[in-house]
């Protein structure tokens, strides 16, 4: 017998005993909502024997590991109608993603979204055959082999690279096979409502330099309703989408011939960039920042003693060759090697600390051409940047004042209720990705824990997500369909100083390397602009729009007036503009409509007999007519608090 804990209670099973064996003996209704189960705290699949005493918890479709297990097992659903459909197929990968799955195919055949219906077909009839899924290990060169023979030389490629000591494992379901780690559904019947959504151009691997596969998006929930409930909330988001909204209201635009990820900002766009940078420089500054401006681009030499040459490199532009020239320059992923040199233009003494850096950066990163979207992912792109260098006893202070710094403009901007938290820890099992030793890291991690639990911070934890050079805490956001991109970063570095040669006097008199914070305190405003195109749905608030008040005259005779009101706002810093085209009212106010303006001043005989204006809101609609006074001191009040 094996004893199993099962939530507050311990009971006892016979050894050998399935997971899904388990669960009916705790309800039939669990063993029909359980997809996988978690053992220890690892998730395997229901079909697994117990073989010795556990703890064991079964998941559904309301846990993240129960719905990634559910769209996994779809994605090699979708693998299998391929392979049905187009024998040819090469097979590459399928994993589940946040909101659904997707498979990489190299297709004999070119294959679209009009294909869709027929193989959405074909998977419908696999869940039908309710095939099981079966769980087989083989020996590294058995399994290779086995790829071999059946022409899939991407799986072979991926076999290959496995560690040595790695469990290869397969599953089969029906004819079908495919090298995968699981955990997966007991059988193809489990699957409901499955959905194909989108097929791309994806490099293998993520590689430029390798074959364009296709890649084939889908979704999959237990209930029809569910998955209907999902695409009206996709098609909502099309509507938000800042690709779509951005383009539309003429606020950004791209060039083929400039190339991906350099977007034109338009007079909008640039309008609602420098608005935002001068809020965010106008608090910095009220809080203790001090400018600094440094070049775009620097030698080798720098980006060799931060140790961004050797673990960064592949995301710099470059120019020139090591071997050839007698300079090579890359353009500056990041400001942070170039701000030390402010440090260290003179000695510093413990009394001068802390002292905080702030610039508003232009960088650069050689981002891959499969990873660019709009304005969220860019090659070229804007940051609020600011590195701060403190004592050891200033540290948590610090941390706790960037915090609240960026609690402060995502509140302002509104995102704050979209955003989580992520403290993002180095992988000791990938040891040349990162600098400095483990004792060095225990004590950063050790010191940025502590403070984050102090400060009560909601966080999860991100292996591997770590800078090259120290932990950080990220400040997570998605997109309208779901992408979770970083918004805001703050990073505790206690190596970099080193190697920098940056140091201050202590209060004895010895010499001491500070503590670096890296942060940001509204991100890189490109993708802080695309999430705030996409939260208002271009409709932003008015302190935030690039023109906040339209002046709509009846007819010519009322543009001698309507130039006076303009002349008017101008002198309070409002942004307006006048409507001068001999068009009827209604289409003017339908046209302001369109391009989503705070507010309407429409003139005519009577406002300009009393020296008024009538004012429609873009939110509460037509308000009536007051003085020209009146509105100003309330769209000025409005703009100063920054009202939403």
């Amino acid at each position: 017998m094996v004893k199993i804990k099962l939530r507050d209670e311990i009971k006892e099973f016979p050894k050998g005993i399935k997971l899904i064996e388990v669960a009916k003996e705790i309800s039939e209704g669990l063993a029909r909502a359980a997809l996988v189960a978690e053992v220890d705290g690892v998730v395997t699949e229901l079909g697994a024997t117990v073989e010795n005493d556990c703890e064991v918890s079964f998941l559904t479709f309301d846990d993240e590991a129960g719905k990634a297990a559910y769209r996994h097992t779809t994605s090699h659903v979708l693998a299998q109608a391929i392979k049905r459909l187009y024998p040819d197929t090469k097979l590459a990968i399928g994993p589940s993603v946040d909101d659904g799955f997707y498979y990489d195919f190299d297709f004999e055949t070119p294959v679209s979204n009009g294909d869709f219906d027929k193989i959405e077909a074909e998977m419908k009839k696999i869940i039908k055959e309710n095939l099981p899924l079966e769980r087989f290990e083989l020996p590294r060169a058995e399994a290779i082999k086995f790829m071999e023979e059946k022409g899939e030389t991407y799986k072979v490629e991926l076999i290959n690279d496995l560690p040595e000591d790695a469990v290869i494992s397969f599953y089969k379901q029906g004819e079908f096979t495919d090298l995968c780690a699981g955990p997966h559904l007991m059988s193809t019947g489990k699957l409901k409502a499955v959905k194909l959504q989108s097929a791309t151009g994806a490099y293998w691997r993520g590689n430029e330099k390798n074959k364009m596969l296709t890649r084939i998006y889908g979704t999959s929930f237990p209930k029809k309703a569910d998955l209907d409930e999902y695409i009206e909330m996709l098609e909502e988001a099309r509507k938000r989408d800042h690709n779509k909204v951005g383009r539309e209201l003429e606020i950004f635009t791209t060039v083929d011939s400039i190339g991906q990820g350099l977007p034109i900002m338009l007079p909008k766009g640039a309008k609602i960039m420098q608005i935002l940078q001068r809020f965010v420089e106008d608090h910095e500054d009220a809080n203790g920042w001090v400018r600094t401006k440094t070049p775009y681009m620097a030698k080798s030499d720098l980006y060799k003693i931060s140790g961004h040459w050797d673990h960064y490199q592949d995301g710099m532009f470059v120019f020139g060759d090591e071997e050839k020239d007698k300079e090579v320059f890359a353009l500056r992923p990041m400001t942070c090697p170039f701000q030390y040199q402010a440090y260290l233009n003179k000695m510093r003494s413990y009394r001068d600390l802390p002292i905080r850096y702030g610039e508003t950066s232009t960088l650069f990163r050689n981002e891959a051409s499969g990873e660019m979207h709009g304005l969220i992912r860019v090659r070229q792109f804007t940051i609020s940047e600011g590195h701060l260098m403190c004592t050891p006893e200033q540290l948590e202070a610090e941390f706790k004042s960037c915090l609240e710094m960026a609690i402060y403009m995502l509140k302002t901007l509104g995102l704050y209720e979209d955003v989580s938290y992520r403290f993002s820890q180095w992988d000791p099992s990938d040891r040349e990705k990162y600098i400095g030793t483990d004792e060095q890291w225990d004590e950063a991690q050790g010191t940025m824990q502590k403070i984050l639990d102090h400060l009560e911070i909601p966080y999860k934890v991100g292996i591997g997500e770590a800078a090259f050079y120290g932990p950080k805490l990220d400040i997570q956001i998605k997109n309208v369909f779901g992408k979770e991109d970083t918004l805001i970063t703050i990073q505790i570095d206690q190596m970099l100083a080193e190697k920098f040669g940056m140091e201050y006097v202590d209060k004895d008199g010895s010499k001491k390397n500070p503590y670096i914070i890296h942060r940001t305190s509204i991100g890189c405003y490109e993708r802080t602009l695309a999430l705030l195109i996409e939260k208002y749905a271009g409709a932003f608030p008015t302190w935030l729009a690039p023109t906040q008040v339209k002046i709509l005259p009846i007819s010519d005779n009322y543009l001698e007036y309507a130039d006076s009101v303009k002349k008017e706002l101008d002198k309070y810093g409002i942004r307006c503009e006048i409507d001068k085209r001999s068009e009827k009212i209604g289409y003017k106010i339908r046209e302001a409509q369109m391009e989503k303006v705070p507010y309407m001043l429409i003139v005519g005989e009577k406002e300009m007999a009393d020296g008024a204006v009538a004012v429609r809101s873009r939110k509460d609609g037509d308000k009536g007519s007051v003085s020209l006074d009146t509105f100003i001191a309330d769209i000025t009040k409005e703009i100063a608090d920054k009202a939403r």
